[in-house]
């Protein structure tokens, strides 16, 4: 068992979390740290990655075990939350996600708060947004 992680960790409820996997690892650069599939061996009990310095913990969905409520951003027409990365290249962050399938819903543009920042929204439903510091004139 991994030593607890100093602060919060994210826990992605996802549809497909088997591909998620995938899609993160080429999208974020994520490392697979572990994964537990579920005995119907189509579903992810649980899985922990790392993406840069911070773990992600993903599940599949399981309405049966949650009085029959799907937990999916899908499901519930969207998601309030949003995972934002700091990266040395905003741009470039941007068309990486958009290459291995995400869907881009904020341009990279230089934002008034001095970082170049954008968002993407992955095939599972999450918004994930990337920033850049500007440098200072």
């Amino acid at each position: 068992m991994p030593a607890p992680t100093p602060g919060i960790v994210p826990h992605l409820i996802i549809s497909g979390g088997i591909k998620a996997i995938d899609f993160y690892q080429k999208a974020f650069g994520a490392i697979e740290v572990e994964r537990a599939v579920n005995d119907d061996g189509l579903r992810l009990d649980h899985a922990e990655l790392t993406i840069g310095a911070s773990r992600i913990f993903l599940a599949d969905d399981f309405p049966e075990m949650c009085g029959s409520k799907s937990r999916t951003p899908k499901a519930l027409g969207g998601t309030p939350c949003v995972l934002h990365q700091y990266v040395p290249d905003c741009d470039a962050a941007i068309a990486k996600a958009a290459a291995a399938g995400a869907t881009v819903v904020m341009p990279a543009e230089d934002m008034f708060w001095g970082d170049r920042y954008g968002q993407v929204e992955d095939e599972f439903g999450h918004v994930w947004s990337f920033g850049t510091p500007l440098k200072a004139s």
